[in-house]
């Protein structure tokens, strides 16, 4: 692909993610996205068969690159231990998200959309993230969890990664922190390994505690 080729597909998707950051997909015309990327809408049809294929092109530069942090993790833990290669693969992806908060704010709102896209990508994408954590947590764990247990606690996992860049104006707004910051990533992630250090070498309890109120 030429340079100049390779230039105008990048400006195009850039302006696309910002423009659906912030208007939302439907709330973004192809005209809107064109203008700003001071492109024909042509060259849109022409690389993306529309916006339907804009919006699948920044769903699959997300998650490409998010997969990749838990795929080389589940690699290495044929060299290193479980709970290394579980964290440092939620540093990575905290780090990725911040770095690329727009994109990561809308393809986790996106995704909460029943559509025939977000079925595709659920069924490509997440579960192979599924997978992935499944593999990572079941090294980590052993034998102290049961299947169930650790699915509900992948669940758990995940939403703490996910969420302060799914509700990134809720935390400006309400918390003064900011998730683009690797200010926040540091400190964030450092909360977070407390907690899975605490699970995770808890060998005299159950994995997870029964509620005091059950």
């Amino acid at each position: 692909m030429e340079v100049n080729e390779t230039s105008t597909k990048e400006r195009i998707i850039s302006t696309a993610i910002s423009l659906f950051h912030t208007n939302g997909y439907k709330g973004t015309t192809i005209r809107e996205i064109a203008k700003a990327a001071k492109v024909n809408s042509a060259n849109i049809s022409y690389y993306f068969n529309g916006k339907q294929g804009l919006l699948e092109a920044c769903f699959v530069r997300f998650f490409e690159k998010y997969l990749s942090f838990l795929e080389e993790e589940v690699r290495n833990l044929q060299y290193e231990s479980s709970d290394k290669c579980l964290k440092r693969a939620l540093y990575y992806i905290l780090n990725y998200q911040s770095d690329h908060h727009l994109l990561a704010r809308f393809v986790w709102r996106e995704v909460s959309v029943d559509s025939q896209i977000v079925r595709e990508i659920i069924s490509s994408y997440l579960m192979k993230e599924r997978f992935y954590f499944k593999q990572l947590m079941k090294e980590a764990v052993g034998d102290k969890a049961t299947t169930t247990e650790m699915n509900y606690f992948i669940v758990q996992l995940r939403s703490m990664i996910t969420m302060p860049f799914l509700n990134s104006q809720y935390l400006r707004e309400v918390w003064q922190m900011f998730p683009h910051e690797k200010y926040f990533v540091d400190h964030y992630f450092l909360i977070i390994d407390r907690w899975l250090t605490q699970i995770l070498e808890n060998q005299t309890k159950p994995f997870l505690l029964k509620a005091a109120f059950l």
